[in-house]
């Protein structure tokens, strides 16, 4: 072995013995770098609930509609988190100032990665600014048919509770970009009623019986706008209608209530409700 790597040697069995001799004193450091990292972390959470809580505290008390807290409320958290995630990687050394600066030269690649996301939180801004629904309100997504109640709408999804309690969670770029309809917008909604009668009844009795139904029903609004007619004439009925107007809340029950009075009224009255029969005829042969 020459002089030249023996020399080397002995640096590399130097810095090997170095490193061994400092090794208990560095995993002490990471141990109480890991240690603080976590009680941050621990304070930290507490510490964003603490602020959010105070957030939807005062903003309920200034009477801001729900749909703009839950916004806010979101936006806040992830701002939050971001700034503790800095915090604890400050505590392990990493600059904060050139993480962001990472960032901020990453950002037309991640943009680029989530236009996706970028366009719902654009479409949550402009659902909080244009208002076409609140939390609250029943809509219809007429896109893809979702309907339900408005429960929540955060930054990037907007949640629907259906009619049998299921969760449907709509972006907020789809919802703000297609057609909606929102049936708890106006404080009344039309009923419409259809029923068959049998040609041989009595027309006039039967728009009789409809409009006692009507009149004393206490959900009706009462004035000029309630309707009864023929709405049509059909291959073996006549087709009876009737529009009244009552307080969106009120619209199934009242619906169901109708049809149920107006089937049990009929038969009562004697009013046929004609419906699909096959009438069969045998033939006899005679015999020759």
């Amino acid at each position: 072995m020459t002089q030249e790597e023996l020399i080397e040697l002995n640096k590399s069995m130097n810095a090997l013995e170095k490193f061994i001799a400092d090794l208990p004193e560095k995993a002490l450091n990471l141990g109480i770098r890991v240690l603080i990292a976590a009680v941050i972390l621990f304070i930290g959470f507490k510490l964003i609930k603490f602020i959010r809580k105070i957030l939807k505290k005062s903003l309920s008390k200034a009477s801001i509609e729900l749909g703009v807290i839950q916004f806010l409320d979101s936006l806040l958290k992830v701002i939050l988190n971001f700034i503790l995630v800095l915090i604890v990687a400050g505590n392990f050394g990493f600059d904060a100032t050139s993480i962001v600066a990472l960032m901020g030269s990453a950002g037309v690649a991640v943009g680029l990665a989530l236009q996706g996301s970028l366009s719902n939180i654009a479409g949550g801004i402009l659902i909080l600014l244009l208002k076409p629904f609140r939390v609250g309100d029943y809509i219809i997504e007429d896109s893809n048919g979702n309907e339900g109640t408005v429960k929540e709408i955060g930054i990037f999804f907007t949640k629907l509770q259906t009619g049998d309690n299921k969760i449907v969670i709509l972006p907020n770029g789809s919802l703000a970009n297609n057609s909606m309809t929102n049936f708890s917008e106006a404080h009344l909604r039309r009923v419409d009623v259809t029923v068959g009668i049998s040609y041989d009844a009595d027309i006039k009795k039967a728009k009789d019986i409809l409009w006692r139904i009507i009149d004393e029903d206490a959900d009706v609004k009462q004035d000029d706008t309630k309707r009864v007619y023929v709405d049509s004439l059909g291959a073996s009925e006549v087709v009876l209608g009737l529009r009244v107007y009552c307080e969106n809340a009120k619209y199934w029950e009242l619906k169901w209530r109708l049809l149920e009075t107006i089937k049990l009224a009929f038969d009562e009255e004697g009013i046929e409700i004609p419906y699909q029969k096959l009438d069969v005829h045998i033939l006899k042969e005679e015999n020759s």
